[in-house]
């Protein structure tokens, strides 16, 4: 899940040049009534909810849809989502990348039905375990594993992992970045400043004096940052895709590897959003040699787990450092961590699922759609651009694609999403509530696409002026 600070509604940014924004508001009011008038089982179970549940749902990201109330989902299958109202949307959001291949893959179903019967957790090692070990180790050229309940908390193990075989305390984002919630990456630029983000609640700590901030795509700010020594890891994707989706800038790659290197610094690559690139990984296709991986949410199907791999030294200098500490808890993984059904899941997931041929539907289909919102965008003479990383697609407005966390920060814009969004919900479609993002799945249909492009058309002529 992903969310990130938004600045204040302001009707004169440059994102809603072209927009008729008293018809936008009228637009967003009626939309509201149609979500209230359409889903009152949604609305009695919001109620019912907010008796018990904090923000009356599970987790309070689920209200950042932009609804009157949280939309209540009784089915979830494929590429449709049905809600406790009887409606089926088509998914685009597929839990924010947690079922990107889709809600409840066959293979993946059989897996947890057959496990299930033989058992949920342990705290043992299992025959699926080694064999997502080694169809980890063949996917992504990193040698040894371990594993997690989300990619947070892979993020964290191994940030503290390096810390250990590194003696270095601090590691090293760019700003905007996305790593979970890991405390150690809520640090910004603001004004080239590094400043712990207001709106990490009960942090205690200074994250300033051990996390360092830079800039995506500069590699002068990142050669500064790595010269004093005393950075154990950069922690990065190699994509931004949490603020929008920032793409590196041609050879960006290539020389902070050389810098990151020089410096004695190790790369981890956090691939949770952008294996929607391949099966391998936007590292793996793109030469990026890291000495760690971190995928999370996609990797089981959408069972809760997550892995983080290590190159041979890396796990050398892990174990030797955990041969050398005291005895006792080292304070990385927890009791559920590899349980029998996760394992089950990924197995599956890694041989029948996150396949060549799955991306080979995706990513042609994810080309189609990415073109289809750029003319739907010019049709209503919006300077809007469009970005796509794979299976992985976003509108942003503004007419060139933002450079670093900076720039695609400064474009975002609340209002209109939830107004957007809200719009898309209501004519049958679903897209991630952060920002623009959408994501096509090995079930996704060319229909489910021309069905999305034609809810945006007609959202977008409801808010664009009148011809």
């Amino acid at each position: 899940m992903d969310g990130n600070s938004i600045l204040p509604s302001d009707e004169h940014r440059p994102g809603r040049a072209g927009l008729d924004w008293d018809r936008a508001q009228a637009f967003l009011a009626r939309e509201r009534e149609t979500y209230t008038r359409e889903n009152p089982r949604s609305a009695a179970l919001s109620a019912e909810a907010g008796r018990h549940l904090l923000f009356g749902v599970p987790l309070h990201w689920m209200n950042d849809w932009g609804t009157p109330f949280a939309l209540h989902v009784a089915q979830a299958r494929g590429t449709r989502v049905t809600d406790v109202d009887g409606h089926e949307r088509i998914d685009f959001c597929l839990g924010d990348t947690g079922a990107m291949f889709g809600h409840s893959p066959p293979a993946v179903s059989r897996a947890l039905r057959h496990q299930a019967d033989r058992g949920y957790t342990a705290m043992l090692a299992t025959a699926d375990a080694a064999e997502v070990g080694r169809l980890l180790a063949g996917r992504f050229g990193l040698p040894f594993w371990q594993f997690a309940m989300s990619a947070t908390d892979a993020n964290r193990y191994i940030v503290r992992w390096i810390r250990a075989a590194t003696g270095r305390r601090k590691i090293l984002v760019f700003n905007g970045c996305y790593h979970g919630t890991i405390e150690d990456v809520f640090v910004d630029l603001v004004d080239g400043r590094p400043v712990q983000r207001e709106s990490l609640l009960g942090q205690v700590h200074d994250l300033t004096a051990h996390t360092v901030v830079v800039e995506f795509n500069d590699l002068p700010a990142l050669e500064a940052a790595l010269r004093g020594g005393d950075v154990a890891c950069v922690l990065a994707e190699p994509v931004m895709t949490n603020i929008g989706m920032v793409l590196p800038e041609p050879g960006f790659w290539s020389r902070a590897q050389d810098i990151i290197r020089r410096h004695g610094t190790l790369l981890v690559m956090d691939e949770t959003h952008t294996i929607s690139t391949g099966p391998g990984g936007y590292a793996r296709a793109h030469g990026i040699e890291a000495d760690a991986f971190v995928l999370g949410k996609p990797v089981g199907g959408g069972v809760p787990c997550a892995v983080y791999g290590m190159s041979a030294d890396l796990a050398a200098r892990a174990v030797r450092a955990k041969q050398e500490a005291p005895p006792g808890h080292s304070g990385i993984g927890t009791t559920l961590t590899g349980n029998m059904l996760a394992m089950a899941a990924m197995r599956a997931t890694l041989e029948e699922v996150m396949t060549q041929a799955a991306y080979a539907h995706m990513l042609p289909l994810a080309e189609r759609l990415a073109e289809g919102i750029r003319e739907v965008i010019a049709r209503h003479g919006l300077a809007w651009c469009v970005t796509q990383v794979g299976a992985r697609v976003e509108f942003q407005f503004c007419a060139q694609p933002p450079a670093n966390g900076t720039q695609a920060g400064a474009v975002l814009d609340a209002e209109l999403e939830h107004l957007i969004h809200l719009g898309l919900l209501n004519r049958g479609v679903l897209i991630t509530p952060f920002h623009n993002m959408m994501l096509v799945s090995p079930v996704t249909t060319g229909g489910d696409v021309d069905r999305l492009l034609a809810a945006l058309d007609a959202v977008l002529a409801e808010i664009t002026p009148r011809c």
